[in-house]
């Protein structure tokens, strides 16, 4: 065993530490579009995750994460804001969203809102007044003198082309780390920073007890602005030179020190995330990383496919649960998001070992150190999409990438094939509530497909079933909220357990849990059998424990915990 957990405390008032307040939580995410629609018009909206409280309080979750629902042109699915204190008449009004904060409080459940503020929409008013040469809104966003020909810099947009957009009337360019129509905001102006803090605390003084953040760690740019001789630009801003201070302003000035905040990081590093999560630096309780979902990029690139390399997947989970623990910070964990495939089609076997392999990724990903997030769906075991032409997809980046993928030589199957395991839309379809034609989703024409799957994988075929996935991962967060072992023990990675296997212990006082993962549709002997003896088991996805004379037997994606008390 590892010793004992250290408790550091982040509520100001010192009523509770940081492991007992955050370790306990569960997070669902919901993208407010694909949920449950309610007035028969295709897309999800805030009455309809109202009407959806009595599931969630039933799956036993804390905190509902809702993307964007601002006013917004939707270009790129309500991350382009062009509005952040009103709601977007797609998802509903300000009345819904008083309502679904009320009802969720009485099913004991918090709300946790996206704040994206490293870019605005190039609609918001304060971009719409740059663009008639005001200067104190100039001062707002990244704006640089030049000559239509030439960008100030080589840097490439997250979404591909150029990062700089001229601006003919302005003789000016404009950074933009995504979409051409989601301009960065100048966090080196105060005025922004004080607008920002802001919006926070507005939404915080109507009941708001979470925030998370996109993108926040590439809100600090460069005071120089210079080429990347050797890559794309995200060295010169990835964890800028102000992040920290800024972010410290922030939580400081809108008054969400001590509340449930994750910010989404790209490409960032641990050391960085330890100081943005550590409670002494006041900045957020926790970080998203994304560096173990990319072990299945071919050269880091996320549209060349190959098998998920599992050892690399044990070797990050390991490094940043184990290093992030032993400098003070908090992991977020998840396996999928509305920007990811489904986790199941990705790491598992979702034609032969469909339920296995999606308990063994919600007992890999519950039972470590940190705040779980379930993204909806994911409770159900919903899989990829499996969409067969191109027109069921809606992702601007999918069908962008179609066609790139055909000039760079792949045929149109070939093409069709990598989009259909890498779409943003695997995670964004529809909800499956039920088996009927629209999955329960909605009585219009849902703006989505749904996958043909859902007569099988739905909720109402798995709520009332105890062997179900829904209800594996119910016992999954009664178990974090009953064994302060899970919610606040060290975590250590056991190393021998198998090529395709991931193991782990968690520690506190004399209390030990140990959990081995078989990431392969092979049997294998992972651990000898002295490794669980004395042992109760705490949860499974197979009904019982396999030995031989010497070892545990692992059958294909099972997941197994034991504990010692």
């Amino acid at each position: 065993m590892s010793g004992q957990s250290s408790r550091v405390t982040s509520n100001p008032k010192g009523a509770y530490t940081r492991a007992e307040f955050l370790g306990t939580k569960v997070v669902y995410q919901i993208y407010v579009r694909s949920f449950n629609d309610s007035n028969g018009d295709g897309i999800g909206d805030l009455p309809g995750i109202t009407q959806r409280l009595d599931y969630l309080q039933k799956l036993g979750v804390d905190y509902l994460w809702l993307t964007p629902f601002f006013v917004s042109p939707q270009h790129d699915n309500g991350y382009d804001v062009a509005d952040y204190r009103n709601v977007e008449p797609l998802f509903g009004t300000m009345a819904d969203f008083n309502e679904l904060s009320a009802e969720a409080k009485k099913h004991g459940i918090k709300l946790m809102l996206d704040m994206v503020f490293n870019h605005t929409s190039t609609e918001h008013p304060w971009f719409q007044r740059a663009l008639s040469g005001d200067p104190q809104y100039l001062a707002y966003y990244t704006f640089v003198d030049g000559n239509p020909n030439t960008p100030p810099t080589n840097w490439k947009s997250k979404f591909g082309g150029s990062a700089w957009e001229w601006v003919p009337t302005l003789h000016k360019w404009y950074l933009h780390l995504f979409d051409a129509s989601q301009a960065d905001l100048n966090w080196d102006n105060p005025s922004v920073r004080a607008e920002l803090a802001d919006i926070v605390s507005f939404w915080h003084n109507k009941g708001v007890d979470g925030f998370r953040f996109d993108v926040v760690n590439l809100i600090s740019k460069p005071d120089v602005f210079e080429d990347d001789a050797i890559g794309d630009g995200r060295r010169f801003y990835t964890d800028g030179p102000h992040v920290h201070e800024y972010l410290q302003e922030l939580v400081k000035r809108g008054g969400i020190d001590g509340l449930m905040t994750v910010g989404e990081m790209s490409s960032t590093s641990i050391e960085n995330c330890i100081r943005y999560s550590n409670p002494a630096d006041h900045e957020l309780a926790m970080t998203f990383s994304f560096h173990h979902l990319k072990v299945d990029y071919l050269n880091g690139d996320k549209w060349s496919l190959k098998e998920p390399d599992i050892g690399k997947l044990r070797e990050l989970l390991k490094s940043w649960q184990e290093q992030i623990t032993a400098g003070g910070g908090w992991n977020a964990l998840f396996w999928a998001n509305h920007d990811q495939p489904r986790p199941n089609s990705r790491f598992g076997d979702t034609e032969h070992y469909w339920e296995m392999s999606s308990k063994l990724l919600a007992v890999t990903a519950h039972l470590l150190r940190g705040t779980p997030y379930i993204y909806q769906g994911e409770e159900l075991g919903m899989t990829n999409a499996g969409f067969t032409n191109i027109t069921q997809y809606r992702d601007v980046e999918s069908l962008n990438y179609f066609k790139i993928l055909q000039d760079r030589g792949c045929s149109p199957k070939e093409a069709l094939h990598i989009i259909s395991e890498r779409s943003r839309d695997n995670g964004r379809t529809p909800v499956q509530w039920d088996a009927s034609k629209t999955a329960g989703f909605t009585s219009g024409t849902p703006w989505i497909g749904i996958p043909d799957n859902h007569t099988i994988i739905n909720a109402a075929a798995e709520v009332g079933d105890p062997d179900s996935i829904f209800s594996f991962y119910q016992k999954l967060i009664v178990l974090r909220k009953t064994h302060p072992v899970i919610s606040e023990g060290d975590v250590c990675f056991i190393d021998s357990a198998g090529e395709k296997v991931i193991a782990y212990e968690r520690t506190l006082d004399s209390c030990c849990v140990r959990v081995f993962a078989n990431f392969s549709d092979q049997k294998v002997r992972c651990a000898p059998k002295a490794e669980i003896d004395g042992s109760d088991v705490l949860i499974g996805n197979y009904p019982n424990t396999v030995t031989d004379a010497d070892a545990l037997i692992l059958r294909p994606f099972e997941a197994r915990a034991f504990i010692w008390e």
